[in-house]
């Protein structure tokens, strides 16, 4: 039988020390067809709570395993911990792994640690607790334990609800071919069901359907429809395209030529017409585009710490350092979007963040060096926070969503 910690052990490797994302280390390895959802889910699984399970090693190590071992200890404890498989077979494989990698020395301490490890209680320091618990850096802890509270455990720790499916036709054939075990979720928008499972077919080449996240289509939905839509930072796409159902023509704009190349990919997969991709640098203004939209929509680069429960690698990788430059550049693109909006227009800002300073501090700058524009209220069907300045989702109470909007309006 295939070693079942083998195929996750060479995806996570390219992760820990090869500095690779995880969907790009997956996609560079030959893991085993027949049991690649089993790896995935284990490698998801083991990224998700790092923190945790490096808490775990500390307490029950004497002394830190090399990166190697303490590879295979991860992988195995989330194995026990989460997927419940026997426990034998977890801890051979473990050690016929160890043998394996040429760390046959370390294969005793391997065996021994798996066989009596004992999970510690969660530190007695709240925002370590947080940490901890939720399996997230420290700082983020301490950010969102400060701005929600009680609640900062549900914020960080609600996993994702699912993979967001919005049709564009034959939802009733998707939705009669599951049993009552294995019913979609719907959701408050038409035609957006999350699934657990949803295997992808020829319909989503022939556009059929999408996959876009209950949270981008929120954003969406919140927006008012006109004749010119500017949608910067627009790559994949999925908002231009839903978006092109509400104005007459839409420009998306988009830094890169690859993921401007995305956009067109998209549309025409989707079958849009009404969507101009335009290769530009956002934050530089253009002056053919000056006050000529009705409305724009700044769906700014992010901290991401709204999407989380779906993407393991901004846990790893994103740094609180990240922050001010981030909010540099969501401030430049706010003041050359300025310039875009017609005068009774709308002006609409975006993230996936739910950190304050991302998102409202955000809002109240613009208005303090804008005077010309005003607040505008927004509405949602999703559950939400709303906050001094726009509407806040998050994963406890918005399926799984960490989204931010706010709406200014360009006063005549």
């Amino acid at each position: 039988m295939t070693n079942p910690l083998t195929d996750p052990y060479i995806v996570l490797n390219k992760v820990y020390s090869g500095g690779k994302y995880f969907k790009q280390a997956l996609a560079e390895s030959a893991v085993e067809p027949a049991n690649k959802n089993r790896t995935v889910a284990i490698c998801y699984g083991v990224l998700e709570r790092d923190i945790w399970l490096d808490y775990v090693i500390s307490a029950n190590a004497e002394r830190t395993p090399g990166a190697a071992v303490r590879l295979i200890l991860k992988i195995a404890l989330y194995v026990l911990e989460y997927l419940r498989l026997h426990d034998y077979t977890v801890v051979d494989s473990a050690v016929e792994l160890t043998k394996k990698l040429g760390k046959g020395g370390a294969a005793g301490f391997v065996n021994a640690f798996l066989r009596s490890y004992k999970v510690p209680p969660l530190p007695a320091q709240a925002d370590e607790r947080l940490s901890v618990s939720a399996s997230v850096p420290l700082w983020l802890a301490k950010k969102v334990r400060r701005s929600y509270k009680g609640e900062a455990e549900a914020v960080l720790a609600t996993p994702s609800f699912g993979l967001c499916v919005r049709f564009e036709r034959g939802a009733e054939e998707y939705l009669s071919r599951r049993g009552d075990g294995d019913a979609p979720l719907a959701t408050p928008f038409k035609d957006a069901y999350i699934f657990r499972r949803f295997v992808r077919d020829d319909g989503f080449f022939a556009g059929d359907y999408t996959f876009q996240s209950i949270g981008s289509i929120a954003i969406c939905e919140a927006i008012c429809g006109g004749e010119r839509l500017l949608d910067m930072c627009a790559a994949p796409g999925g908002k231009s395209v839903l978006l092109s159902k509400k104005f007459k023509s839409v420009t998306s704009l988009e830094l890169h030529p690859h993921r401007t190349e995305l956009i067109k990919s998209y549309c025409s997969r989707m079958g849009v017409k009404n969507v101009t991709a335009v290769c530009a640098d956002s934050t530089v203004f253009e002056p053919e585009y000056g006050a000529a939209f009705d409305a724009v929509l700044v769906d700014a680069p992010c901290s991401g710490t709204g999407v989380i429960n779906e993407d393991p690698d901004i846990k790893r990788n994103r740094r609180e350092e990240d922050i001010p430059s981030l909010m540099a550049t969501q401030a430049a693109l706010l003041n050359t979007a300025a310039r875009y909006v017609k005068e009774g227009g709308r002006l609409y800002y975006s993230t996936c963040s739910i950190l304050p300073e991302e998102n409202d501090t955000a809002a109240h700058n613009f208005l303090c060096a804008h005077p010309q524009f005003s607040l505008a209220p927004l509405e949602s069907p999703l559950g939400h926070r709303a906050t001094k300045y726009g509407l806040q989702f998050l994963p406890h109470i918005s399926m799984g969503a960490g989204f931010y909007i706010c709406s200014f309006i360009k006063n005549l």
